[in-house]
């Protein structure tokens, strides 16, 4: 794995909600061809995507084939919102390829599956547990311009929901766009949102049900 932690300028040397992520380049098994390849954070920013990251502890393990076949199964549209989507573990990428090549759950990932053998990468997002050296099951979303606006952590025993990570990517694109609205809960694509203001003080079941 090669991983770029330089902290200066802007940077700051953990991921925080609403802070620029710093840069970081691991590498990685993509399905897609069979063969090996980098992720240049860099790389993704300037091609203007979104970015998903999928930490989960460990390849040859129970849950995580499980939660990977429920990514790829919303991989396509997570891929039409303009976002690159990366899993990661601590294993190597030639694990990966064993993985991915053994596990028949794992059929339809398509997303490149990088290896962070060191736990740096993990480690930055908070997600890297060292007396296992297994990352727990960490999803962020970052956008366009480096801003990480989503996290979520889970312990290694409950696996997550591809479902809800589609209806948080959909949310950010569409603040992204108009960022004087907020999405309330369960708010999906057509649905209304809230506009703050003093006016909405108190108000929010009126703006919703009129």
């Amino acid at each position: 794995m090669s991983c770029e932690n330089e902290y200066s300028g802007d940077f700051i040397p953990e991921a925080i909600i609403g802070e620029r992520v710093e840069t970081f380049v691991m590498e990685a098994f993509d399905p897609c061809d069979c063969g090996f390849c980098e992720v240049d954070f860099e790389e993704i920013q300037k091609a203007g995507k979104w970015t998903v990251l999928f930490f989960y502890p460990a390849d040859f393990t129970f849950v995580c084939p499980t939660e990977l076949a429920d990514l790829a199964s919303k991989h396509a549209d997570l891929e039409k919102l303009g976002c690159e989507v990366i899993s990661v573990s601590t294993d190597t990428k030639f694990v990966h390829l064993a993985w991915k090549t053994d596990e028949r759950l794992l059929q339809d990932v398509k997303f490149k599956m990088a290896a962070d053998p060191t736990g740096e990468v993990a480690d930055f997002f908070g997600v890297y547990d060292p007396a296992t050296g297994m990352a727990l099951r960490g999803t962020f979303i970052i956008n366009p311009d480096g801003i990480l606006v989503s996290s979520e952590v889970n312990f290694y025993n409950v696996g997550r929901n591809a479902d809800e990570l589609l209806r948080k990517v959909e949310a950010n694109v569409y603040l992204k766009d108009h960022p004087a609205e907020a999405c309330p809960a369960k708010w999906t694509p057509g649905a209304k949102t809230l506009t703050p203001s003093e006016k909405l003080v108190g108000k929010v079941y009126e703006q919703l049900n009129d």
